[in-house]
């Protein structure tokens, strides 16, 4: 019997599908964290393209080598054209990433897997920043939880100035972040992740503005539609 979960998978590899055709030869290519990064990989594995990945988490990082994918560090020396004059991988062509929430505005939640920090960094580097759904991530709006990282010093304080905020049981981040959920109210997306880009030891929240969306390719059963944020949003 197909359940819910299944088509929702389903939808997923298709949409990933899609987003594989995307990328072309000698491109840099950032690689998100999560489920439906899980059916990306492979895909654009198979394509044996030349091309160099950033991966956002250890775990999509791993995913990539086994899949035979050349995956360059972020922090170091650029591994794409190996030459010796200390050029760094400091720019990506596209980065190819999921979603936990989609509003019609093309707001996203994203972090369900702690990996909003580092993925944020890498939508942000890149030229095109394209988002992979099924379509049970769309929502009419935004809704609690919005991931968040912190830093550990003060953490008490910084829990205190977010309000509504709860720890995470889990290991820190790749980087020594604190995982945590903010679980008020998101009525008004841009001015909360206004609010909390202001509060100190706020490393990063999952909140993601449709400024930095190019494109939502959201998959609807068998087809996948291409959605783009309104301009000036």
């Amino acid at each position: 019997m197909v359940t819910p979960s299944d088509e929702f998978q389903a939808e997923k590899r298709a949409a990933a599908l899609v987003a594989v055709d995307l990328v072309a030869d000698g491109m840099r290519v950032g690689l998100g964290t999560g489920t439906t990064v899980a059916e990306l990989v492979p895909a654009l594995a198979r394509r044996r393209l030349a091309i160099v990945c950033v991966a956002t988490s250890p775990a999509t990082e791993r995913l990539a080598a086994a899949e035979g994918l050349d995956v360059g560090p972020f922090d170091g020396l650029d591994p794409f054209d190996g030459r010796d004059d200390l050029d760094r991988l400091d720019r990506l062509d596209i980065a190819i990433d999921g979603a936990d929430q989609v509003d019609p505005a093309c707001w996203l939640v994203k972090g369900g897997g702690g990996a909003h920090t580092r993925e944020r960094v890498v939508a942000a580097a890149a030229d095109r920043f394209v988002v992979i759904v099924s379509s049970n991530k769309l929502v009419g709006r935004l809704h609690p939880p919005v991931p968040l990282e912190l830093l550990t010093f003060g953490v008490g304080a910084t829990l205190r100035a977010v309000g509504a905020t709860t720890l995470r049981d889990a290991p820190p981040t790749p980087d020594g972040g604190v995982l945590a959920d903010y679980a008020g109210r998101v009525d008004d997306p841009a001015a909360l992740a206004a609010r909390l880009d202001l509060v100190p030891g706020v490393v990063s929240h999952g909140l993601f503005p449709p400024s930095m969306v190019d494109t939502v390719l959201v998959a609807r059963g068998d087809g996948v539609d291409a959605v783009r944020p309104a301009v000036g949003l």
